[in-house]
């Protein structure tokens, strides 16, 4: 036994601190043997290492491999110390990792392996690993770059296993190199003994690579020539965004375009060549404390924004910030990240000012991700390229979140965070769900465990559809989950409801239809592991309703199998349809049709009759008269619009939510009472409605009167908070889910919330997945799963009968 353990132990000299653990007292009991079996996000995040230098610490003989279900370890050494191996595997894995499942069995101890290894991977059909997520630099890869005597100085691929590409290099699992875009380079020596080094922190990082081996930098103009390489490259990159040029930096998953956030013109050229006018751009930044320097940043704020994930977070700009006033357009908000890379750590630390850092596409388009992509869409948007020659496997935009109450909660879920599953609470069948229309994602799982996709986003140009169905795909093949269900949107002619028929057609899978807003209530549920049932209160722009209109502006009270529709804001017409949604005016003209009729077109005093050219208010007349291209709505994000263009605040948008958000930003969080806004019956037995007229007669009055838009704001959503806590004892359902793009707001949703929570009822709100239309297709799939388990339920029934 003693040859044994000089085996495990070989060679002596790298090892002479590790005790002999099968000699206690002079006796060597004979070795027990254990499978360990840990599924979770388990690879590319160091955990075989890190498993390799436990059980060598503990004297254990055996092997660690990655497999398609997770790691699989077998261990041999004394029972005690085979304990202590699992107990401290359970206690501590690295900080990248997460277990969801650890399970050990005993095996026999008849052949004992000469040694503890890190076998070769194995593959096989049933694949329950969780993809592993990008990792922002870690802090001892940022110290290697930024010193002179290391063999990484300024090397902008710098990387680790604590740190580096994941999610957007693999291209299968199990998660090894040769399954990566990193194949194609081969490790020098260095690098090779720095990866085989059980010592070393780069032992298996996938990943690894330096100046000598490594990818390399390029920096192209317009027409596709290359200026530069390396660190020229960067240094030249960094004169012309100091120059105030546009540059397109390939990142992690894709291309920034960036500008100096303190140059007004440079970011106002970014916003012609783009074509966003007005939605706040995200800006990047070297260090917390710039970030200080730029916002209110409390402590929770600095610590999300440090984590592995390294999010977009939106927090309150400081009225002496050093930026343009065009970054942020008004917003009191400024969405500010740390450096992701090594290449955005050197090259905020050549600039020394804060980049804008926003996604390389035109609006509505997917982010570009390949070098000749991104020179050809790109090409009427920046003047340089800072590119390299990893490829990127998939796109993977920045995600994003807020802190209401020091919490951070998601508001879009992508690089850092997908597609790491999200455990549910019970099982489900293989299920493919397919997201909305806008801000679409899609999720697959089975079993305990949802995968919810990176953001895709709306789904109004082919890129985009081809950026779907590559997700769909992607997922599928990598996770190896053959679906039996498919859930769509119940809207008859999105995108998604047409791909989810034709597949079902071609390989005769189940589909589940899921009304939006019971996907909105199931997602909220899931999202905080609550069975429910519970009331919805569930506000947003458009939704498909189960009578065929427009909702947004719901109450519905249920679970993930069924609901009612308790109560709705009162419906409203939509001049023009879509045009309406571009602009608020026509909302706010068909709220004054409500309450004034025809004379509503004559009232030039208020804002958006005046802004209507003379020309066109008869034409909406008889359109709101007739219902002609006027669908009917129950839609309280166009409620929301109708009152901003009411007060005089927009009457046109350029981008989804750019009304609230000018209401939300000017209302006096001082003021305390709200208009009336009347809770009623609609029909006997029917739902309640929640008639606005009042509140709108309410401000305008207020605007005869000269009371300020800022107060008329505040009372607006006081009375919205009013009314919903109203219902809310009505309906007397404990549980109140909050969800929907509205309740992005942080006005809205923190006074509703506490108000709930003063009369007793217990206010639910996103954590994991966004309220907006990104949680959709988790809200799909927890219905479908929902509704599978129901109908099995009802099976077993009528078999045991």
């Amino acid at each position: 036994m003693a040859a044994v353990v000089d085996k495990i132990m070989a060679p002596r000299s790298s090892d002479e601190r590790v005790a002999d653990s099968f000699d206690m007292g002079g006796h060597r009991p004979l070795p027990a043997g254990c499978r360990i079996e840990i599924s979770g996000t388990v690879q590319g995040v160091g955990f075989r290492p890190w498993v390799y230098r436990l059980a060598r610490s503990a004297g254990l003989a055996g092997s660690v491999r990655n497999d398609s279900r997770g790691v699989t370890i077998e261990a041999f050494g004394p029972t005690e110390s085979l304990a202590d191996f699992v107990d401290r595997l359970r206690a501590a894995p690295p900080p990248a990792a997460s277990i969801r499942t650890l399970t050990s069995a005993d095996i026999p101890a008849s052949r004992v392996p000469s040694g503890f290894s890190i076998v070769a991977s194995a593959r096989g059909e049933d694949r329950r690993v969780s993809i592993p997520p990008d990792l922002a630099t870690c802090e001892d890869c940022r110290r290697e770059i930024f010193d002179p005597a290391d063999r990484r100085f300024r090397y902008p691929f710098t990387n680790c296993t604590n740190c580096g590409p994941r999610f957007t290099i693999v291209l299968d699992l199990p998660y090894d190199r040769p399954a990566t875009t990193m194949a194609r380079f081969e490790m020098c020596p260095d690098c090779r003994r720095e990866y085989e080094d059980p010592d070393d922190r780069r032992f298996h990082a996938q990943p690894n690579a330096c100046p000598v081996c490594g990818p390399r930098l390029e920096l192209y103009d317009a027409t596709g020539t290359q200026l530069e390489r390396d660190d020229k490259a960067l240094r030249a990159a960094a004169c012309a965004l100091g120059d105030g040029r546009i540059v397109a930096v390939k990142g992690l998953g894709g291309f920034h375009l960036m500008v100096d956030a303190r140059a007004e013109a440079a970011v106002e050229r970014l916003r012609r060549r783009k074509h966003r006018p007005e939605k706040p751009l995200a800006i990047m930044v070297a260090d917390a404390a710039a970030v200080r320097r730029l916002c209110v940043a409390p402590a929770a704020a600095i610590k999300v924004l440090e984590t592995a994930a390294a999010p977009i977070a939106l927090l309150p700009r400081r009225a002496e910030a050093e930026l343009a006033p065009a970054v942020c357009a008004g917003s009191p908000y400024c969405g500010v990240m740390l450096p992701v890379t090594p290449l955005h750590h050197l090259l905020l630390a050549d600039c020394g000012f804060p980049l804008v850092a926003t996604s390389g596409n035109l609006s509505d388009e997917p982010i570009a991700i390949d070098n000749e992509e991104a020179l050809a869409r790109l090409g009427g948007v920046a003047d340089l390229w800072l590119t390299h020659d990893r490829p990127i496997a998939r796109h993977a935009d920045d995600s994003i979140v807020w802190l209401p109450d020091d919490e951070p909660r998601a508001l879009r879920r992508a690089r850092g965070f997908a597609p790491r599953a999200i455990q549910i609470e019970h099982e489900s069948p293989p299920i493919l769900a397919l997201g909305a229309h806008l801000k679409n994602t899609v999720a697959l799982g089975q079993g305990r465990r949802v995968f919810l996709s990176q953001h895709i986003g709306d789904m109004e140009t082919p890129e985009a559809v081809a950026a779907f169905e590559r997700v769909i795909d992607d997922l599928r093949r990598m996770l190896g989950i053959e679906t039996e269900i498919l859930a769509h949107d119940l809207h008859p002619d999105y995108v998604s409801t047409r791909w989810a028929r034709r597949a079902a057609a071609d390989s005769g899978l189940a589909t589940v239809a899921v009304q939006h807003h019971h996907a909105h209530l199931a997602s909220c549920l899931a999202d905080n592991r609550e069975p429910g049932p519970a009331l919805g209160v569930i506000w947003d722009g458009t939704g498909y309703g189960s009578d065929q209109t427009i909702w947004g502006g719901e109450f519905l009270l249920g679970d993930a199998t069924r609901f009612d529709r308790v109560a709705h804001l009162r419906p409203f017409r939509l001049p023009g349809g879509e045009a309406a949604v571009r602009e608020p005016r026509r909302v706010a003209l068909a709220l004054l049709w409500q309450l004034l009729g025809p004379e509503a077109l004559e009232r030039d005093e208020l804002p958006p009759v005046a802004e209507l050219p003379p020309a066109a208010r008869p034409i909406l007349g008889r359109m709101l008269e007739r219902g002609l291209s006027s669908p009917v709505t129950t839609s309280a994000g166009r409620l929301f619009d109708g009152v901003a263009s009411l007060l005089g605040l927009c009457h046109r948008v350029s981008f989804e939510g750019q009304a609230a958000m000018a209401l939300e930003t000017i209302a006096d969080p001082t003021v305390q009472d709200g208009y009336p806004l009347t809770v009623g019956e609609s029909a006997p037995d029917g739902p309640l409605a929640l008639d606005w007229r009042p509140t709108i007669e309410a401000l305008l009055e207020d605007r005869r009167r000269g009371i300020a838009v800022a107060v008329a704001a505040a009372r607006f959503h006081n009375a919205l908070t009013a009314a919903a806590t109203e219902v809310a004892r009505r309906v007397g359902v404990e549980a109140v889910a909050l969800s929907g793009g509205c309740f992005q707001n942080r006005l809205l949703a923190e006074r509703l919330a506490g108000r709930l929570e003063r009369a007793g009822f217990r206010p639910l709100r996103h954590r994991r997945v966004p309220p907006n239309d990104g949680g959709i297709a988790f809200g799909q799939f927890a219905v479908a799963a929902a509704r599978a388990a129901m109908k099995e339920d009802r099976d077993v029934s009528r078999s045991t009968r």
